[in-house]
Protein backbone atom coordinates (compact mmCIF):
# COMPACT_ATOMS: atom_id res chain seq x y z
CA UNK A 1 0.00 0.00 0.00
CA UNK A 2 1.80 3.18 -1.08
CA UNK A 3 1.37 6.35 0.48
CA UNK A 4 1.09 9.89 -0.91
CA UNK A 5 1.19 13.71 0.11
CA UNK A 6 -2.04 15.42 -0.80
CA UNK A 7 -0.89 18.86 0.55
CA UNK A 8 0.92 21.03 2.74
CA UNK A 9 1.99 23.99 4.65
CA UNK A 10 4.64 25.51 5.96
CA UNK A 11 4.33 28.73 8.17
CA UNK A 12 6.04 31.99 7.68
CA UNK A 13 9.08 31.68 10.06
CA UNK A 14 9.45 34.57 12.30
CA UNK A 15 12.54 35.07 15.21
CA UNK A 16 9.57 35.10 17.95
CA UNK A 17 5.92 35.19 16.88
CA UNK A 18 4.56 36.84 19.49
CA UNK A 19 1.23 37.87 17.95
CA UNK A 20 0.30 34.22 17.67
CA UNK A 21 -0.83 31.91 20.77
CA UNK A 22 0.31 28.79 20.05
CA UNK A 23 -2.64 27.38 18.83
CA UNK A 24 -3.39 29.94 16.49
CA UNK A 25 -0.33 29.22 14.58
CA UNK A 26 -0.74 25.30 14.56
CA UNK A 27 -4.18 26.29 13.50
CA UNK A 28 -3.32 28.60 10.49
CA UNK A 29 -0.83 26.23 9.25
CA UNK A 30 -3.35 22.97 9.65
CA UNK A 31 -5.74 24.90 7.74
CA UNK A 32 -3.66 26.02 4.85
CA UNK A 33 -2.43 22.31 4.47
CA UNK A 34 -6.13 21.31 3.99
CA UNK A 35 -6.86 23.66 1.45
CA UNK A 36 -4.06 22.40 -0.51
CA UNK A 37 -4.70 19.68 -0.15
CA UNK A 38 -8.01 19.93 -1.37
CA UNK A 39 -9.91 18.72 1.45
CA UNK A 40 -11.61 19.32 4.55
CA UNK A 41 -11.27 18.32 8.22
CA UNK A 42 -14.07 16.43 8.08
CA UNK A 43 -12.77 14.05 5.36
CA UNK A 44 -9.59 13.17 7.89
CA UNK A 45 -9.44 9.95 9.93
CA UNK A 46 -6.90 10.66 12.00
CA UNK A 47 -3.92 12.76 12.45
CA UNK A 48 -0.78 12.61 13.82
CA UNK A 49 1.42 15.04 15.79
CA UNK A 50 4.89 15.61 16.40
CA UNK A 51 5.52 17.43 19.49
CA UNK A 52 7.21 18.04 22.64
CA UNK A 53 5.80 19.61 26.09
CA UNK A 54 8.98 20.32 27.38
CA UNK A 55 9.18 23.07 24.25
CA UNK A 56 5.34 23.91 24.29
CA UNK A 57 5.66 24.64 28.11
CA UNK A 58 2.77 22.55 29.26
CA UNK A 59 2.33 18.93 29.73
CA UNK A 60 0.25 16.59 27.91
CA UNK A 61 0.26 19.55 25.21
CA UNK A 62 -1.72 17.28 22.78
CA UNK A 63 -4.73 17.88 25.34
CA UNK A 64 -4.88 21.67 23.97
CA UNK A 65 -3.12 20.99 20.30
CA UNK A 66 -4.86 18.25 18.86
CA UNK A 67 -8.11 19.58 17.69
CA UNK A 68 -6.19 23.37 16.22
CA UNK A 69 -4.37 20.32 14.40
CA UNK A 70 -7.31 19.22 12.73
CA UNK A 71 -8.08 16.79 15.35
CA UNK A 72 -11.42 17.42 16.18
CA UNK A 73 -13.50 13.89 16.26
CA UNK A 74 -11.03 11.55 14.80
CA UNK A 75 -8.38 9.79 15.71
CA UNK A 76 -5.10 11.31 17.42
CA UNK A 77 -1.77 10.10 18.15
CA UNK A 78 1.45 11.70 19.34
CA UNK A 79 5.03 11.04 19.11
CA UNK A 80 7.77 12.97 21.40
CA UNK A 81 10.82 12.76 19.81
CA UNK A 82 10.68 14.79 16.11
CA UNK A 83 8.39 16.55 14.24
CA UNK A 84 9.91 13.75 11.15
CA UNK A 85 9.38 10.89 13.47
CA UNK A 86 5.54 12.02 13.49
CA UNK A 87 6.23 11.33 9.61
CA UNK A 88 7.37 7.79 9.86
CA UNK A 89 4.70 6.80 12.31
CA UNK A 90 2.12 8.25 9.65
CA UNK A 91 3.19 5.94 7.13
CA UNK A 92 3.39 2.87 9.36
CA UNK A 93 -0.76 3.73 10.30
CA UNK A 94 -1.28 4.37 6.44
CA UNK A 95 0.57 0.90 5.35
CA UNK A 96 -1.32 -0.81 8.74
CA UNK A 97 -4.81 0.06 6.12
CA UNK A 98 -6.89 0.62 9.42
CA UNK A 99 -6.83 4.68 8.00
CA UNK A 100 -6.68 6.37 4.39
CA UNK A 101 -6.38 10.20 5.08
CA UNK A 102 -4.85 11.99 7.79
CA UNK A 103 -2.65 14.92 8.76
CA UNK A 104 0.81 14.96 10.01
CA UNK A 105 1.37 18.43 12.40
CA UNK A 106 4.50 19.45 14.04
CA UNK A 107 5.79 23.14 15.50
CA UNK A 108 7.52 24.46 17.70
CA UNK A 109 7.79 28.32 19.75
CA UNK A 110 11.47 28.33 19.83
CA UNK A 111 11.47 31.47 21.12
CA UNK A 112 9.34 30.26 23.93
CA UNK A 113 11.82 28.46 25.85
CA UNK A 114 15.39 28.80 27.24
CA UNK A 115 16.30 25.73 25.04
CA UNK A 116 19.81 25.06 26.22
CA UNK A 117 18.58 24.68 29.66
CA UNK A 118 15.82 22.53 28.60
CA UNK A 119 18.94 20.41 26.79
CA UNK A 120 21.22 20.69 30.25
CA UNK A 121 18.02 19.12 32.01
CA UNK A 122 17.57 15.68 29.42
CA UNK A 123 21.49 15.06 30.58
CA UNK A 124 21.74 12.81 33.73
CA UNK A 125 21.65 13.88 36.95
CA UNK A 126 25.23 12.45 37.67
CA UNK A 127 27.75 12.75 34.87
CA UNK A 128 27.00 14.78 32.12
CA UNK A 129 24.55 17.76 33.47
CA UNK A 130 27.44 18.58 36.28
CA UNK A 131 29.27 19.59 33.56
CA UNK A 132 26.87 21.24 31.73
CA UNK A 133 26.08 19.51 28.89
CA UNK A 134 23.74 21.26 26.42
CA UNK A 135 22.98 21.12 22.97
CA UNK A 136 26.02 23.97 22.11
CA UNK A 137 28.61 21.72 24.38
CA UNK A 138 26.96 18.41 22.86
CA UNK A 139 27.11 19.44 19.37
CA UNK A 140 31.00 20.40 19.82
CA UNK A 141 32.24 17.43 20.99
CA UNK A 142 30.63 16.17 17.57
CA UNK A 143 32.64 18.83 15.65
CA UNK A 144 35.79 17.67 17.32
CA UNK A 145 35.17 13.60 17.05
CA UNK A 146 33.78 14.41 13.44
CA UNK A 147 36.98 17.01 12.20
CA UNK A 148 39.49 14.42 13.26
CA UNK A 149 37.72 11.35 12.30
CA UNK A 150 37.18 13.20 8.57
CA UNK A 151 40.03 15.88 8.37
CA UNK A 152 37.48 18.44 7.72
CA UNK A 153 38.93 22.30 7.63
CA UNK A 154 37.60 24.85 9.61
CA UNK A 155 37.83 26.64 6.10
CA UNK A 156 34.89 24.14 4.69
CA UNK A 157 32.66 24.97 7.50
CA UNK A 158 32.67 28.45 7.22
CA UNK A 159 32.02 27.78 3.52
CA UNK A 160 29.28 25.43 4.03
CA UNK A 161 27.53 27.96 6.45
CA UNK A 162 27.71 30.55 4.00
CA UNK A 163 26.74 28.80 0.79
CA UNK A 164 23.27 27.80 3.07
CA UNK A 165 22.68 31.07 3.96
CA UNK A 166 23.20 32.31 0.56
CA UNK A 167 20.61 29.45 -0.27
CA UNK A 168 18.52 29.99 2.01
CA UNK A 169 18.28 33.97 1.43
CA UNK A 170 16.33 33.25 -1.82
CA UNK A 171 13.87 30.40 -0.34
CA UNK A 172 10.82 32.00 -0.63
CA UNK A 173 9.61 29.99 2.64
CA UNK A 174 12.92 30.94 4.44
CA UNK A 175 13.28 33.95 7.24
CA UNK A 176 15.86 35.26 5.43
CA UNK A 177 18.62 36.22 7.65
CA UNK A 178 21.84 38.45 6.23
CA UNK A 179 23.83 36.96 4.17
CA UNK A 180 27.40 36.67 6.06
CA UNK A 181 30.95 36.45 4.66
CA UNK A 182 33.53 33.15 5.13
CA UNK A 183 35.45 35.87 7.17
CA UNK A 184 32.73 37.00 9.45
CA UNK A 185 31.65 33.46 10.14
CA UNK A 186 35.25 32.55 10.78
CA UNK A 187 35.99 35.68 13.43
CA UNK A 188 32.30 35.11 15.21
CA UNK A 189 32.85 33.89 18.71
CA UNK A 190 33.09 31.03 20.25
CA UNK A 191 30.56 28.99 21.89
CA UNK A 192 32.39 25.99 22.75
CA UNK A 193 35.44 25.00 21.02
CA UNK A 194 35.63 24.51 17.84
CA UNK A 195 32.04 25.35 17.16
CA UNK A 196 31.62 29.36 16.68
CA UNK A 197 28.28 31.48 17.26
CA UNK A 198 28.04 31.24 13.27
CA UNK A 199 28.42 27.66 12.58
CA UNK A 200 24.92 27.09 14.58
CA UNK A 201 21.74 27.49 12.55
CA UNK A 202 19.87 30.62 14.31
CA UNK A 203 16.45 29.03 16.24
CA UNK A 204 13.27 30.45 14.79
CA UNK A 205 9.52 29.80 15.53
CA UNK A 206 7.43 27.61 13.00
CA UNK A 207 5.24 24.67 12.21
CA UNK A 208 4.11 22.72 9.06
CA UNK A 209 1.15 20.48 8.36
CA UNK A 210 1.32 18.01 5.83
CA UNK A 211 -1.85 15.88 4.29
CA UNK A 212 -1.59 12.45 3.89
CA UNK A 213 -3.23 9.37 2.00
CA UNK A 214 -3.51 5.79 0.90
CA UNK A 215 -3.58 4.59 -2.62
CA UNK A 216 -6.81 3.42 -1.50
CA UNK A 217 -8.11 6.68 -0.95
CA UNK A 218 -6.82 8.40 -4.04
CA UNK A 219 -8.39 5.42 -6.33
CA UNK A 220 -11.59 6.50 -4.39
CA UNK A 221 -11.04 10.21 -5.14
CA UNK A 222 -9.46 10.33 -8.70
CA UNK A 223 -10.13 14.00 -8.70
CA UNK A 224 -7.14 14.58 -6.45
CA UNK A 225 -3.39 14.34 -7.63
CA UNK A 226 -1.11 13.97 -4.83
CA UNK A 227 2.30 16.12 -4.84
CA UNK A 228 4.62 13.49 -4.27
CA UNK A 229 5.19 9.74 -2.88
CA UNK A 230 6.32 8.30 0.05
CA UNK A 231 8.44 5.79 -0.92
CA UNK A 232 10.75 4.90 2.15
CA UNK A 233 11.66 5.75 5.55
CA UNK A 234 14.18 4.81 7.97
CA UNK A 235 15.14 5.51 11.62
CA UNK A 236 17.38 4.99 14.49
CA UNK A 237 18.89 5.99 18.03
CA UNK A 238 22.68 6.10 18.86
CA UNK A 239 24.22 5.44 21.87
CA UNK A 240 23.23 8.05 24.65
CA UNK A 241 27.30 8.06 25.75
CA UNK A 242 28.74 11.00 24.10
CA UNK A 243 32.13 9.18 23.45
CA UNK A 244 35.01 8.94 20.50
CA UNK A 245 32.94 6.37 18.80
CA UNK A 246 29.40 7.01 19.64
CA UNK A 247 30.13 11.10 17.82
CA UNK A 248 32.03 9.98 15.01
CA UNK A 249 30.84 6.88 13.68
CA UNK A 250 27.01 8.47 12.60
CA UNK A 251 25.91 5.15 12.99
CA UNK A 252 22.51 6.02 13.49
CA UNK A 253 22.10 8.20 10.03
CA UNK A 254 24.12 5.61 7.87
CA UNK A 255 21.41 3.08 9.30
CA UNK A 256 18.42 5.06 8.75
CA UNK A 257 18.83 5.67 5.01
CA UNK A 258 20.18 2.53 4.58
CA UNK A 259 16.50 1.75 6.14
CA UNK A 260 14.85 4.13 3.99
CA UNK A 261 16.96 2.99 1.03
CA UNK A 262 15.70 -0.78 1.50
CA UNK A 263 12.14 0.60 1.50
CA UNK A 264 12.48 2.30 -0.95
CA UNK A 265 14.15 -0.56 -3.48
CA UNK A 266 17.02 1.94 -3.67
CA UNK A 267 20.60 0.53 -4.07
CA UNK A 268 22.53 3.57 -3.34
CA UNK A 269 22.48 7.65 -3.08
CA UNK A 270 23.67 7.87 -6.93
CA UNK A 271 19.44 7.44 -7.55
CA UNK A 272 18.33 10.60 -5.34
CA UNK A 273 18.43 14.36 -6.95
CA UNK A 274 18.75 15.99 -3.76
CA UNK A 275 18.81 15.88 -0.06
CA UNK A 276 17.16 18.42 2.60
CA UNK A 277 19.54 17.91 5.64
CA UNK A 278 18.55 19.21 9.28
CA UNK A 279 22.16 20.48 9.95
CA UNK A 280 22.28 22.20 13.08
CA UNK A 281 25.90 22.85 12.30
CA UNK A 282 28.35 23.14 9.43
CA UNK A 283 29.69 20.43 11.07
CA UNK A 284 26.66 17.95 10.40
CA UNK A 285 26.61 18.62 7.11
CA UNK A 286 30.30 18.27 6.20
CA UNK A 287 29.58 14.98 8.68
CA UNK A 288 26.80 13.58 6.69
CA UNK A 289 27.91 14.04 3.19
CA UNK A 290 30.63 12.02 4.16
CA UNK A 291 28.95 9.15 6.17
CA UNK A 292 26.54 8.85 3.59
CA UNK A 293 29.37 8.60 0.72
CA UNK A 294 27.61 11.67 -1.19
CA UNK A 295 29.60 13.07 -4.38
CA UNK A 296 30.90 16.69 -4.67
CA UNK A 297 27.99 17.08 -7.21
CA UNK A 298 25.31 15.71 -5.15
CA UNK A 299 22.79 18.71 -4.57
CA UNK A 300 22.40 19.18 -0.65
CA UNK A 301 20.18 21.48 0.90
CA UNK A 302 19.12 23.77 -1.93
CA UNK A 303 16.74 25.20 0.39
CA UNK A 304 19.19 26.37 3.16
CA UNK A 305 17.96 23.66 5.24
CA UNK A 306 18.19 24.88 9.08
CA UNK A 307 19.59 28.44 7.69
CA UNK A 308 16.75 28.86 6.35
CA UNK A 309 14.37 28.48 9.44
CA UNK A 310 14.75 26.09 12.06
CA UNK A 311 11.85 25.93 14.33
CA UNK A 312 13.52 23.78 16.41
CA UNK A 313 11.51 20.39 16.76
CA UNK A 314 10.02 20.04 13.62
CA UNK A 315 12.80 21.23 11.50
CA UNK A 316 13.08 18.20 10.07
CA UNK A 317 9.80 17.89 9.03
CA UNK A 318 9.97 21.17 6.94
CA UNK A 319 13.16 19.45 5.81
CA UNK A 320 10.07 16.88 4.08
CA UNK A 321 8.33 19.69 2.99
CA UNK A 322 11.04 21.15 1.07
CA UNK A 323 11.62 17.65 -0.14
CA UNK A 324 8.01 17.39 -1.49
CA UNK A 325 7.95 20.66 -3.33
CA UNK A 326 10.93 19.82 -4.96
CA UNK A 327 9.49 16.64 -6.50
CA UNK A 328 6.49 18.37 -7.21
CA UNK A 329 8.20 21.58 -9.07
CA UNK A 330 7.03 23.32 -6.60
CA UNK A 331 10.11 25.11 -5.00
CA UNK A 332 9.93 28.39 -6.66
CA UNK A 333 13.30 29.83 -6.69
CA UNK A 334 15.03 27.05 -5.18
CA UNK A 335 13.62 24.15 -7.27
CA UNK A 336 16.12 22.06 -8.64
CA UNK A 337 15.81 20.72 -12.89
CA UNK A 338 14.59 17.83 -13.10
CA UNK A 339 13.71 16.44 -9.58
CA UNK A 340 12.61 13.25 -9.39
CA UNK A 341 13.87 11.52 -6.08
CA UNK A 342 14.44 13.54 -2.78
CA UNK A 343 15.60 12.47 0.23
CA UNK A 344 14.33 14.47 3.46
CA UNK A 345 16.85 13.87 6.74
CA UNK A 346 16.02 14.73 10.38
CA UNK A 347 18.24 14.54 13.75
CA UNK A 348 17.40 14.76 17.48
CA UNK A 349 19.44 14.08 20.69
CA UNK A 350 22.47 14.99 21.75
CA UNK A 351 24.82 15.38 18.71
CA UNK A 352 22.64 13.65 16.46
CA UNK A 353 21.75 10.87 18.42
CA UNK A 354 18.61 10.11 16.84
CA UNK A 355 18.12 10.29 12.90
CA UNK A 356 15.21 10.29 10.59
CA UNK A 357 15.42 9.36 6.67
CA UNK A 358 12.77 10.02 4.54
CA UNK A 359 12.69 9.39 0.60
CA UNK A 360 10.04 11.17 -1.59
CA UNK A 361 8.94 10.45 -5.37
CA UNK A 362 7.14 12.04 -8.19
CA UNK A 363 3.85 10.55 -8.20
CA UNK A 364 3.22 10.23 -11.48
CA UNK A 365 0.10 10.90 -13.17
CA UNK A 366 -1.78 7.52 -12.42
CA UNK A 367 -4.51 9.41 -10.49
CA UNK A 368 -5.25 12.62 -12.44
Amino acid sequence: MNSYVLGLAVHPPALALSGLRLEEMVYHTAHAALENAGVTRGQLDHITLGACDELDGRSISSMLMAMPAGGYLVDEIKVTDSGATAMCLEMARLQSEEFDIGMVSSWCKSSKTDVESIMRFRGDPFYTRPFGINMAVSDALFAQAVTNEFSISPQEINQRVANNYSRAFVNPRSIRHAVPDESTIANSNYEALPLRSMHRAPLTDGAVSIVMASERWLRAHPGHRPLARLSGVGWATDSYRLDRERLSSLKSVRLAFKNACRMASLQSAEAIDLFEFESQTGYHEAAYVRALGLSPTTVVSPSGGAFAQNPLFCTGLVCAAEAILQVAGQAGATQIKDARRAVAHSCHGFAQQGNVVMIFEQAGGQFA
